[in-house]
């Protein structure tokens, strides 16, 4: 939460991410796997620093307490 200090505290909960280790060793596609994620594939490394720049930007000044899934849909949170 932001507080006299201005900190804001924000959770990124990523997926099953594409790492360079898996584009070395050729194994980005995981089908067993991706067949239970709603988006089918996994995410790829930009994709979670995306959602990470996003909170230590400016556009997220006003954000605290913000849980973002970054995982095709295997995480959905209820309001």
């Amino acid at each position: 939460m932001r507080g006299k200090h201005h900190i804001t505290v924000n959770q990124i909960a990523p997926g099953w991410t594409i790492s360079d280790r898996d584009r070395e060793n050729r194994t980005e596609q995981q089908d067993a796997y991706e067949a239970h994620v709603p988006l089918r594939r996994r995410g790829t490394d930009q994709e979670i620093a995306n959602a990470v720049a996003f909170f230590a930007s400016d556009l997220a000044s006003f954000t605290t307490g913000a849980f973002i899934p970054v995982n095709g849909g295997t995480t959905m949170p209820a309001i």
